[in-house]
């Protein structure tokens, strides 16, 4: 079973109004947004990344989904595994960072006693409020994709942790990736749908086009590169970048850089084009739990 099909049994089950139908990555009660995100070692990073780093990157992918909807946080639930002093001890030096730096208080959570050897999962809870953005079901026909940034740098950036070597601002980009509050802030009202790039540029688009009940088309040419990162294709498909991808009007002017990078139709289903060519989807659109 994959994350798709999961979810798919999880609407079936008696849901709350809050929920949305499960179809965006935050939920709404009592006038505030919430999401929550797991980190599991082995899957969402190295044994060898620093655990301040570590404790950096669980935050920011929570706060990225309030960014997503524009939202102004409130705070985080943590959710701790114990096991090992020194680790621990770096960890909650770079939980204080990070909480600092992003103006994120802590609002309590939960520990546990992890077991010797066993891979370390983390959890964050996040909270926000007044968030105006639209959910990622809103896209239009005739919309433009956009999407904040640059793509494919902490795919760029995983490969370096890997090899020990290489560019350290998109080893960053995956270790330390930055949520965009303020741009979901400014874009927030003005969009008509948006969300975050987390498993992948294209994969993430497909499922706006699906919730919106659109089909998209995506230039693989207009795809932002950072330098030192040359392949469109493996860019847009590699996850990770927590850059803000959204649908608006393509004549409407934007508070923020981004870039245009398809365009919505009536329809169904994604599809490629490269220099005026359409060319074939690959075998993975992105990240998807479940799939091996």
């Amino acid at each position: 079973m994959n994350e798709a099909d999961f979810l798919a049994r999880l609407r079936s089950l008696p849901l709350h109004p809050g929920a949305g139908a499960l179809n965006d990555d935050t939920a709404t009660l009592a006038n505030l947004t919430i999401t929550t995100d797991t980190l599991v070692e082995r899957i969402h990073f190295l044994p060898t990344d620093p655990p301040q780093d570590i404790a950096w990157k669980l935050v920011a992918t929570n706060l990225s989904d309030l960014a997503a909807k524009g939202a102004i946080v409130e705070g985080i639930l943590l959710n701790y595994p114990l096991r090992d002093a020194t680790w621990d001890t770096a960890f909650l030096d770079g939980l204080a960072e990070v909480l600092t730096t992003l103006a994120c208080p802590l609002l309590g959570g939960d520990t546990v006693t992890l077991p010797a050897n066993a891979p370390r999962i983390l959890t964050v809870t996040a909270f926000g409020r007044d968030a105006p953005a639209p959910p990622r079901s809103g896209a239009r026909a005739g919309n433009a994709l956009y999407v904040t940034g640059t793509i494919g740098d902490a795919g760029a950036g995983l490969a370096i942790a890997q090899a020990g070597t290489g560019d350290p601002t998109l080893l960053a980009r995956y270790r330390r990736p930055v949520p965009r509050l303020t741009e979901g802030r400014a874009l927030a009202p003005r969009v008509n749908a948006m969300m975050d790039v987390s498993d992948g540029l294209l994969i993430d688009a497909a499922r706006m086009a699906v919730a919106s009940g659109l089909a998209i088309t995506i230039d693989l040419a207009a795809v932002p590169l950072a330098p030192g990162v040359t392949d469109p294709l493996a860019a847009a498909t590699a996850g990770d970048d927590y850059e803000l991808l959204f649908a608006a009007p393509a004549d409407q002017p934007l508070p923020v850089p981004a870039t245009r990078v398809g365009t919505f139709a009536p329809g169904t289903g994604l599809t490629l084009t490269q220099d005026k060519r359409i060319i074939p989807l690959p075998v993975s659109l992105g990240y998807q739990h479940g799939l091996r």
